[in-house]
């Protein structure tokens, strides 16, 4: 193919498919940004009574409900992603007082009873409040991580776990902080999905990466802007000339828009193409093959931390019994030694979890535990090294090959109250007692004081979930289908700027 035709294919490929895909890049454009700084719009929330009727609260849904436990005979405290509430037989009580504004502020990952207080562990610190008292107190943490994960009691001690350390604390004023010795035969790698999750936010490169990620979805909104200009501008030019025989300055606007979007595309090109490269394959279809890939880590990036544990850490316990912790991981369930000195040790049997981590990780007995998480809920003997499925009772077989990153049964919460009711919330189905299928009813003031947070909402436009009402299943492929739209735009501007320049070196 000569140099004209070429330049005349790569021109209709930036020319249509840019048209059509802009509003979307805008889209994930500004989502992006706003994902890039959850702390900064944690005080953002919007009603859900605007979105979809798929996002309305229905019986408890989508993590409303993590745990809980009984208060006293009658009444009993639950949390999860509304915040704590109470139920009582008079109705449903709210105990979010004193959380910072902003529904995002109030999501509960645990909550527990110590020492005559509730101790909740959110994304964004630790709070603590008395039954006599009237709101709850942020806790000062001088930690250097404060995305809490998980609380527990290990004798007269909490343990605190966040996403990179477990703490100490016998008084909630003075912290011991442990970075946790690695696993037996440790090799400094990365799952391929955290390595292409930090690569696509930026922060695999720290503050300075996620800036240029900023910058990124500013160029993706100058140059679909631009880009549409370009692709109108000519028609009223052409009108405004049957009109009045003149275009006035439109014909110097059009060509200072493309001199402009031209400069911004070449200059920001290589960038964007590897930012939405490692954006498909975050999302089902493409993220199944890499699920449980390991890289090496880049040297100098976030990733290359002296902290075997970083970002890992997910859910905890101490075991009695038999004399250890242990701790959920996105690597898998380790035990730890009481003085966590000596390598972790990996258990060779364990209940499976999936990629978005364990939800519920309870005690049966002294060595048996509840897991819980979207690939299911499962009886695991720590102990004994087996698994059986919760619901049918039979052992657990792992699949072989690929199989799907989720279950029927997604499993966001568990509450086994004192009447022994087992109350099962199931992230698309909500509630339901495991032997009679008993439910509560969601009131409307419950509905009412827990929309979504900006940042979750950003969330499903980015991976595209925004689309499933309208699309079903088939919204798992707007992300591939979209990206490489992306792709093929960039790469098609790229060599439509680049063919001629070339020709003019060459004639030059």
């Amino acid at each position: 193919m000569d140099r004209k035709k070429l330049i005349k294919t790569f021109r209709k490929l930036h020319k249509w498919p840019g048209v059509i895909i802009t509003i979307f890049a805008i889209h994930f454009a500004i989502s992006g940004i706003i994902m890039n700084h959850r702390t900064l719009f944690a005080g953002v929330e919007l009603s859900r009574k605007w979105l979809p009727r798929s996002y309305e609260y229905q019986n408890w849904n989508q993590a409303a409900v993590r745990g809980g436990f009984n208060l006293n005979n009658d009444s009993l405290l639950f949390f999860g992603n509304i915040g704590v509430w109470i139920k009582t037989p008079g109705g449903y009580l709210e105990n979010n007082q004193g959380f910072p504004a902003g529904i995002d502020n109030r999501k509960i990952n645990q909550l527990i009873r110590y020492k005559e207080q509730l101790i909740a562990a959110t994304q964004f610190g630790l709070f603590r409040r008395t039954m006599s008292s009237e709101k709850w107190e942020a806790v000062p943490m001088a930690i250097p991580e404060q995305r809490l994960v998980d609380l527990f009691i290990k004798q007269d001690t909490l343990v605190i776990l966040s996403r990179d350390y477990l703490i100490k604390s016998c008084d909630l004023k003075h912290f011991e902080t442990t970075t946790l010795p690695p696993p037996e035969g440790y090799t400094k790698s990365a799952g391929m999905f955290n390595t292409l999750w930090e690569l696509h936010s930026g922060e695999l490169f720290g503050t300075a990466g996620k800036l240029l990620v900023d910058v990124l979805g500013f160029v993706t909104i100058i140059l679909s802007a631009t880009g549409l200009i370009h692709f109108f501008l000519p028609n009223l030019i052409r009108r405004k000339k049957r009109i009045k025989s003149s275009s006035g300055n439109l014909p110097a606007a059009f060509k200072l828009n493309l001199k402009w979007h031209n400069l911004v595309g070449y200059v920001f090109a290589l960038f964007l193409i590897i930012n939405t490269t490692a954006g498909i394959f975050l999302r089902p279809p493409l993220l199944i093959p890499i699920v449980n890939k390991r890289v090496g880590i880049i040297p100098g990036t976030h990733l290359d931390t002296d902290n075997p544990w970083h970002d890992k850490l997910r859910k905890g316990v101490w075991n009695q019994k038999l004399g250890n912790y242990i701790l959920s991981t996105s690597d898998g369930f380790y035990g730890a030694d009481e003085k966590l000195s000596a390598s972790m040790i990996r258990s060779d049997v364990q209940a499976p979890v999936s990629l978005m981590g364990c939800n519920v990780l309870e005690p049966v007995d002294s060595t048996r535990y509840l897991v819980g998480s979207f690939t299911g809920l499962f009886i695991w003997d720590a102990a004994r090294g087996s698994v059986s499925d919760y619901y049918t009772g039979t052992g657990y077989q792992a699949p072989v090959g690929m199989s799907k990153p989720v279950s029927d049964h997604m499993v966001a919460g568990f509450i086994h109250d004192r009447t022994d009711k087992q109350w099962i919330f199931d992230y698309n189905r909500g509630i339901a007692e495991k032997n009679s299928g008993e439910v509560w009813d969601m009131p409307a003031n419950v509905k009412t004081k827990s929309p979504i947070s900006l940042w979750n909402f950003a969330l499903e436009i980015h991976t595209g979930r925004v689309l499933e009402p309208f699309l079903g299943i088939l919204y798992l492929l707007y992300i591939p289908i979209a990206g490489l739209c992306v792709l093929m735009v960039l790469i098609s501007g790229f060599m439509v700027w680049l063919l001629p320049k070339r020709k003019k070196q060459m004639i030059t």
